[in-house]
């Protein structure tokens, strides 16, 4: 009787990253974004993967600890360009703890917002919405991993999406709360706790930039994070004033959108969920290969107490 061959256990970064893109292709990243490989050398072996939404040096050092050889994180490890990688700052001290462990750092960014199974699907799916389209689309890459598995879906930031029936906003930001990864920030809520929403929009990450895109779906309710005063306010009011002119031609005189604010690691957590179940597969399919795929529980999120 023939042996039984043994499954691979590790694969190139180079081709774990192959997967990864084919997964979140990076056509789908905003042309301001530079998702991708950030640190490692493609022919570096990797057989353990591990996960999280910030490439902070505690996680880093999660990461080392756990025997990664290949960190993926969704925040990008440089928001703004830099001219030095040394021991100096903290980013270089992050550039060479990972050099120095042979562990690469692949970033999914916006392209990961705007992918299937996504970030921004996945916070939908989690809220409970049906119907789903993006709130603002891209054309679908034909690379894309889901195009060979038959789940070809639109593509975009965002998701909006209903609820099986209308709920209370009181209730729907309680469910937002109860499916988030716990912070000490919490969430902040726009809105008359009673008024009933069903028709929702959800852009996880910093969210003021996209009030027209939300008005014009027709959302009652938006899902974002990082909401500044003074945009929060102004399209609050104006959703207040549109309602009060409704109300004066005798239409429907709801409020909308209302707004629920979230703290931004926990929202963009969610992606997890989808994520280390697709890159494992993705990887076994491409490659044969069984690699161990775990995700962080550690919270990023900077504030550590609320006071008052």
């Amino acid at each position: 009787m023939g042996q039984a061959m043994q499954a691979e256990t590790s694969v190139s970064l180079g081709k774990a990253v192959e997967v990864l893109e084919q997964l979140y292709p990076l056509s789908y990243a905003e042309d301001w974004d530079h998702p991708g490989l950030i640190v490692g050398e493609p022919s570096w072996p990797v057989s353990t993967i591990y996960c999280a939404v910030d490439p902070t040096l505690e996680i880093i050092d999660e990461a080392i600890a756990a025997g990664a050889q290949l960190l993926i994180c969704h925040h990008p490890l440089f928001f703004r360009s830099i001219n030095n990688v040394s021991g100096f700052g903290v980013h270089g001290a992050i550039v060479n703890r990972l050099v120095e462990a042979h562990c690469g750092l692949w970033v999914g960014h916006t392209n990961a917002d705007a992918a299937v199974r996504g970030v921004a699907q996945a916070a939908a799916d989690a809220f409970g919405l049906s119907d789903q389209r993006p709130l603002q689309a891209v054309a679908f890459d034909s690379h894309d991993w889901h195009a060979q598995t038959g789940n070809e879906q639109s593509v975009g930031s965002g998701r909006v999406g209903r609820l099986a029936e209308p709920t209370s906003l009181r209730d729907f930001a309680n469910r937002v709360a109860a499916v988030l990864p716990k912070t000490e920030l919490g969430v902040q809520v726009a809105g008359s706790p009673d008024a009933m929403v069903q028709t929702v929009a959800v852009l996880p990450g910093s969210g003021d930039s996209m009030f027209d895109d939300v008005s014009a779906s027709g959302a009652d309710v938006y899902v974002t994070s990082d909401l500044r005063h003074h945009p929060a306010t102004d399209a609050y009011q104006q959703a207040q004033y549109e309602a009060r002119l409704r109300g004066s031609t005798g239409q429907a005189s709801q409020v909308k959108p209302l707004l629920i604010n979230t703290p931004h690691s926990a929202i963009e957590g969610l992606w997890f969920r989808y994520a280390s179940q697709d890159i494992h597969a993705a990887i076994e399919q491409a490659t044969g290969a069984r690699l161990k795929v775990q995700v962080s529980t550690r919270s990023t999120d900077p504030w550590t107490f609320t006071a008052g």
